[in-house]
């Protein structure tokens, strides 16, 4: 009956993946049905991590994460866990060997619970590769099935792709986080508040993410490449939005991209991968 429980932690996997993120859960229907199962275990488990750092500031927050962290480590040892999103989770750990990914992912998680000033060079780059980079590599191990040599090919491109999508979020999401959680991440506002002139520093730096991305999503296998090129496309012009977008009017909420204009990305992505013209 093991495989009946896994069946049903795998279900609140995806529960989790379709209550959080609309877009992500669109980009992974569009994913062979193969790999789905993996990519809503992956989304699931840090879905949760995070959000006990973010969203649960009334209750022990720190406690909180130690028992996740805890029932995750003691999941891996037993292989399997009664909490149904580790459970999953422990298990794409395993057949993908992604042990050190979610380390690294836990550890910048924990950071949130005490550290709210990412600003340095060298943190604002560490915190991006293990609360971002990493949740992209775990995912090209299961889009390359665990082939070290593609892996490796495409290891570069899935961290920019990683960062562009944080870099994004954080870009959007700016006053939410230094009002409500008081983080601030951008080296550039060390010591400036945002000004157009930082945010056009901030996008350019973006950019060179996103382009150099791409060049590892057209070599994506098939199972993989629409539902992450249509994330990128997504991402991609969420940034045209805030590039755009006055400074202050960053400042005063999120910017956001419509239904119907998700809906024309889509669409407008669709063919172009029928054509074959990436």
């Amino acid at each position: 009956m093991k495989a009946l429980f896994d069946t049903s932690s795998l279900k609140c996997s995806k529960i989790v993946t379709n209550s959080y993120s609309t877009s992500f859960s669109l980009g992974i229907k569009l994913f062979a049905p193969s790999i789905r199962p993996a990519i809503y275990a992956i989304y699931g488990f840090v879905r949760y991590a995070d959000e006990i750092v973010d969203s649960f500031e009334d209750y022990p927050q720190e406690e909180l994460f130690h028992d996740f962290v805890s029932d995750y480590n003691k999941a891996l040892e037993r292989r399997i866990s009664l909490n149904p999103i580790i459970n999953s989770f422990q298990e794409v750990a395993h057949k993908y060997h992604l042990q050190t990914y979610a380390e690294d992912f836990l550890k910048r998680m924990e950071a949130d619970l005490k550290v709210t000033d990412y600003t340095t060079k060298e943190a604002y780059e560490n915190y991006i590769y293990g609360s971002a980079d990493v949740v992209g590599l775990m995912c090209l191990r299961v889009f390359v099935n665990n082939d070290d040599k593609k892996f490796e090919a495409l290891k570069s491109a899935a961290t920019h792709l990683g960062s562009a999508f944080q870099k994004v979020n954080f870009l959007r999401d700016i006053k939410e986080d230094t009002e409500n959680l008081g983080r601030s991440y951008f080296p550039n506002l060390n010591t400036n508040a945002l000004t157009n002139a930082t945010k056009e520093e901030i996008i350019k730096d973006i950019e060179k993410d996103f382009k150099k991305a791409y060049k590892g999503i057209i070599k994506l296998p098939l199972e993989s490449k629409l539902g992450v090129y249509i994330a990128y496309r997504y991402y991609l012009k969420l940034l045209k939005k805030l590039k755009k977008a006055d400074s202050e009017k960053i400042l005063k909420g999120r910017i956001r991209i419509s239904n119907s204009l998700k809906l024309f990305i889509l669409t407008k992505s669709y063919i172009r991968y029928k054509l074959n013209a990436f």
